[in-house]
């Protein structure tokens, strides 16, 4: 094994964990149903009402918003709004939809 194979694989592991800040937008990725979610728990919708509206059962909406909290680094609904908002993740016309 050479000098130059190794190297690479050493840089890799050395690199920190990435953190989601302004400028790391782009590297986190909802799926087009948990931008959805998201977007009806931020006009106050309860995870059932979500459900009923989007025709699947409350565990599923709770799945999808588990997934988003995980990907957002984030504890709950008002943290994820906040987080997806300043990220630009969701449609600024969301948050005063009727």
């Amino acid at each position: 094994m050479t000098a130059m194979s190794v190297a690479p694989k050493t840089l890799l592991a050395a690199q920190p964990p990435v953190t989601i800040g302004s400028d790391d937008a782009h590297l986190v990725k909802l799926t087009k149903r948990e931008i959805e979610v998201l977007t009806h728990v931020i006009q106050g919708k309860s995870s059932r009402e979500v459900a009923e509206t989007l025709f699947v059962s409350k565990r599923t909406v709770d799945f999808h918003l588990a997934n988003v909290y995980d990907k957002l680094h984030v504890n709950n609904r008002v943290q994820a709004f906040r987080r997806a908002t300043r990220l630009g993740l969701i449609p600024y016309e969301a948050q005063f939809a009727d």
